[in-house]
């Protein structure tokens, strides 16, 4: 019950200066948020390659409201591409992406008649075609360093857009990964599609407030379309990128990589950066392919939130820090 109400919380700019505020806050940021800056994430992203792990990197940020927001969003990872190259880390470090951080959800001009802006339109470029410039150089600085870019998926509204822009990126750089949520109706079918030689696909269950006409709401049914999608996966061409720190779902996947004939460096494991931290280790000695979501930045309110939604009892751990720095 609470998971939703976590989610609507996100949203809101009053929860968000009251949080930020907090005292016990940063004590629970740290413990999913790997840093501020690059230099802070460096020694994790080589202690990690140092264990055998990979990682996956995600800048933290995602409600941006004007086209400088989403040009400074690409920089930011173009300049983790700049420090992964000079720490030779291309091979061991991807980026993960949201979208609407690159400007995804910035308004359009609005064309007239004869296809020209109207003049009452805002007067920057916006939404799909922006977050497509933007972050087409990050998937080109990507390739030169030997590494790429998985788009993460957001909420229902914004995906016919991400799997578009995933299709262009993938004319010339065909390693480019997206994301699908089981919890989405929509998402065996896309999965079916994406099942396809060359494609990288991350299945998560879902970590937005979605309404029940689109998504289902138990998590009976999302762990059962979670098994169904991964099915389709492991039985097609592509590579699988399974997100759960479920120990039952990592099981499944195991035993369905087995019946499709997968050896084990033809999928792999992701979890998040500070959750289950020995399953990672575990994972990697036995010979899988594990990355780590590591998340870094100062807007990582969005974030966090859904990390709570996912597990409302890291609600009680943030509760504690709070009394007890109170």
């Amino acid at each position: 019950m609470l998971g939703p109400v976590i989610l609507a919380a996100s949203r809101s700019d009053k929860m968000r200066r009251f949080i930020s505020a907090a005292p016990g806050t940063k004590q629970v940021v740290g413990r999913f948020i790997a840093g501020e800056t690059v230099e802070q994430v460096v020694p994790i992203i080589e202690d990690a390659a140092g264990k055998g792990l990979e990682v996956t990197m995600d800048v933290v940020g995602e409600d941006i409201t004007t086209p400088e927001q989403a040009a400074a969003a690409r920089d930011a990872y173009l300049e983790l591409v700049g420090r992964l190259k000079d720490l030779g880390l291309g091979t061991k470090a991807e980026m993960s992406v949201k979208l609407s951080m690159f400007g995804q959800s910035l308004p359009s001009p609005a064309p007239t008649p004869n296809g020209e802006p109207s003049g009452l339109a805002p007067a920057f470029p916006g939404g799909h075609e922006l977050a497509l410039a933007n972050v087409r150089p990050v998937v080109e600085a990507a390739a030169e360093i030997g590494t790429t870019v998985t788009l993460d998926a957001e909420d229902h509204t914004t995906l016919d857009s991400m799997f578009a822009i995933h299709e262009e990126l993938r004319k010339d750089y065909p390693q480019t990964g997206c994301v699908i949520q089981a919890y989405l109706f929509r998402t065996e079918e896309d999965a079916r599609r994406l099942a396809a030689a060359g494609s990288r696909v991350r299945v998560v269950k879902g970590a937005y407030k979605e309404p029940a006409s689109v998504a289902y709401q138990e998590k009976a049914e999302i762990d059962k379309a979670y098994v169904r999608i991964l099915r389709t996966l492991m039985d097609g061409e592509g590579y699988p990128m399974i997100g759960s720190h479920d120990p039952r779902l990592i099981a499944i996947a195991q035993e369905l990589g087995r019946k499709a004939g997968r050896k084990l460096d033809e999928y792999e494991f992701q979890m998040l950066y500070g959750i289950r931290s020995e399953e990672h280790i575990r994972l990697a000695a036995e010979g899988h392919r594990m990355r780590v979501y590591t998340a870094y930045g100062t807007d990582w309110y969005g974030y966090f939130m859904r990390r709570l939604a996912e597990k409302p009892a890291n609600l009680l751990f943030f509760g504690r820090s709070i009394l007890t720095k109170g």
